[in-house]
């Protein structure tokens, strides 16, 4: 079957699949309009720099498993420091850029092999443009999230409009010092400049309602009205309201739910880097937050988030502040959101200038309404660079700790920032991990938290090094292993039996799996049919799938029989997969147009402002497939395109098809 091309720019295929837990190791920051950034936090960075889906080792995690527990952010370290800056990596020359990526991993590396249908693939540009990519989340309740409502569902104990704008920043400065016993003053006095009564009142309700903790009275000072902000009680009294279970209770109404849901819709961020953003203006820890599901970055999202205690008239003022992003549908609920209870996301996606025929389009997508794609976990799951996360994964099952520490530090071929490959050097030459975390200047990437670690428990205690790498980012290692096994015996499934269910095939009755009988092979679809991911927990197909993949581990020096480890954190239970995805809600449209750089279809935002929806002409110089579909949590969209498309996915094979087009 003939693999056709799609185009893309560097990165562009970084795209958002299903349901991903993000596994941010660096926070960005975000354009300050007329919001305040305190400095007691890191500095403002210009937005337009990478996250480090962009910095290879290791790459975000796509699929969520089903047994991670903290859907809450992670709290970011305590240390300050400066994130690197200067290797922001866009303005190589493509060919600089496709000679890295010759070390990179093709779909054949990982066991992305088969497709499922037989009509002829054609090539088309996803491109490099986040707004060609859609994503809206899909509830619990099976309602698609929009953002289309920016009212405040006000009560009478908010405090007017007026008192989030009132204070200035230096005021505003001055008081979380007060709050925050940063400095030996007992007391704030902020002149009240055009006094008049209701004034000083939004002043006070300011105080209070940003600074919990503060108390204020008025003083008459020479003639002038000053409002004077103290501590209501001593550091304790403090402590207890700056707690993450207790942050605003002398403030928050008990007729409302504690926690405030609403629609956030972002652009071009991931969902920990919009979660680290907002929780810095707002002043509060970020393990406030919960979601359903991890967006990533190239993209724009559309999700549900819930916030304990934090108001919505607090958090629709942040619209006035931040660039590419938006809050609203705001709502008060007893409880948080928790990770993995959405039904699946719908996306919106735009391939542009496509080479095929109305015929093959129409053939593609009929088949990828009827039949589907296979559920392959996408590129994103291995890393972009010449060490994939699974052999990581591997050597931490096979408790090969040095080879896991050599893996993640050792100089490889492949794209990665100017300092990652300094500290790389480093490492090979002197083997110090002070010396080579010198050269790093973002110390929270997995190699900056791993050479702490060695500092700090030495060399001959890998494995509590390797522990001060968050759990998250730990697990997707082995989880990248697991899916690699899985990849590769789906592939085998596909090629012995093809498309339709046999015996001794495994199908899921409630959330256990039994095995299809001879008799029972007409009852059921190939739609039906899973494949276990290898774990303790799991059974194997009792046809001859089941030897390949003890032969795999095998040959991977794993025991099938085994797969407990000694640390109870990299044991696998193991779990099932539905090897077929019918998408549902699939529709799609060819549309002509003459201007590359024109939105083919409105966002949630562009219909709040009431733009029109794009006009097309029925002759165009370039031809565009618009396609929407829904699928459930961890799966992946750029399997479904590569479907579609019949090409393969991989940046290092589309940066060779593409060269010319790079130019």
């Amino acid at each position: 079957m003939e693999m056709t091309s799609m185009s893309l720019k560097r990165g562009c295929l970084v795209v958002e699949d299903n349901d991903g837990v993000a596994l941010q190791e660096e926070t960005k920051k975000q354009k300050v309009s007329e919001c305040y950034l305190t400095n007691s936090q890191d500095g403002v960075e210009n937005d337009g720099l990478h996250s480090s889906e962009d910095e290879p080792g290791p790459p975000e995690v796509e699929g969520a498993k089903k047994d991670e527990k903290n859907s809450s952010a992670q709290v970011r370290e305590e240390e300050e420091e400066e994130d690197g800056l200067s290797e922001t990596g866009e303005e190589e020359e493509p060919e600089s850029f496709a000679d890295m990526m010759k070390h990179g991993l093709t779909e054949l590396d990982v066991g992305i092999t088969k497709f499922v249908s037989p009509h002829e693939g054609f090539s088309g540009i996803l491109k490099e443009r986040y707004s060609d990519f859609v994503v809206h989340e899909i509830g619990k309740d099976g309602r698609i999230s929009h953002l289309d409502d920016l009212s405040v569902p006000m009560d009478k104990e908010d405090p007017p409009e007026e008192a989030l704008t009132v204070l200035t920043a230096e005021d505003k400065q001055q008081l979380e010092e007060l709050q925050l016993f940063k400095n030996k003053e007992t007391s704030v006095a902020i002149e009240v400049i055009e006094d008049t009564k209701e004034k000083r009142t939004i002043m006070h309700q300011a105080i209070k309602s940003l600074f919990p903790g503060l108390e204020t009275k008025t003083e008459d000072r020479e003639g002038r009205k000053y409002i004077v902000a103290y501590h209501a009680a001593g550091k304790k009294a403090l402590a207890k309201v700056r707690t993450a279970a207790d942050p605003r209770k002398h403030s928050w109404p008990k007729s409302r739910g504690s926690y405030c849901h609403f629609v956030l819709y972002k652009e071009n961020k991931d969902t920990m880097d919009a979660i680290n953003v907002l929780s810095k203006y707002l002043r509060v820890k970020p393990n406030i937050f919960s979601y359903m599901g991890t967006k990533d970055k190239r993209a724009i999202t559309v999700q549900e988030i819930a916030v304990l205690k934090i108001s919505a008239q607090r958090l629709a003022h942040l619209n006035k502040c931040l660039m590419n992003f938006k809050l609203g549908n705001f709502s008060y609920q007893k409880t948080p959101l928790k990770l993995g209870e959405l039904q699946g996301n719908h996306f919106t996606v735009v391939l542009r200038n496509i080479t095929g025929t109305d015929e093959q389009v129409q053939q593609a997508m009929q088949s990828l309404k009827e039949t589907g794609f296979i559920n392959y976990y996408g590129m994103q799951r291995f890393g972009t660079t010449a060490v994939p996360t699974y052999q990581v994964g591997r050597a931490i099952l096979q408790n090969s700790w040095t080879e896991v520490m050599d893996l993640i530090l050792k100089p490889r071929s492949g794209a990665e920032k100017g300092y990652l490959v300094k500290c790389r050097e480093e490492w090979a030459k002197t083997k110090d991990p002070a010396s080579a975390l010198k050269k790093l200047p973002v110390k929270r990437c997995v190699e900056g938290q791993l050479l702490r670690g060695l500092s700090k428990y030495g060399m001959k205690n890998i494995v509590s090094a390797f522990g001060i790498i968050p759990r998250n980012n730990r697990l997707m290692y082995i989880h990248s292993y697991q899916s690699y096994v899985w990849n590769n015996m789906v592939s085998k499934r596909i090629e012995d039996y093809g498309l339709k269910p046999v015996p001794g095939d495994l199908v899921l009755k409630g959330a256990t799996a039994t095995y299809i009988e001879e008799e029972d092979v007409n009852n059921y679809s190939i739609h039906d049919v899973v494949m276990p991911l290898p774990g303790f927990d799991v059974i194997y197909p009792k046809h001859k799938i089941s030897e390949a993949y003890r032969e795999m581990l095998t040959a991977d020096n794993l025991d099938i029989d085994n797969m407990r480890h000694t640390i109870r954190d990299y044991s696998l239970s193991g779990a099932y997969r539905k090897i077929i995805i019918r998408p549902q809600n699939v529709s799609w449209e060819v549309v002509a147009y003459n201007d590359p750089k024109i939105p083919l279809f409105n966002t949630d935002v562009d219909n709040l402002e009431g733009k029109p929806p794009p006009i097309f002409a029925s002759e165009g110089k370039y031809r565009a497939l618009k396609m929407d579909f829904s699928l459930p949590p961890s799966t992946y969209a750029t399997m479904a395109i590569r479907e579609v498309l019949k090409m393969d996915t991989s940046i290092k094979k589309q940066t060779q098809l593409n060269t010319n087009w790079l130019r």
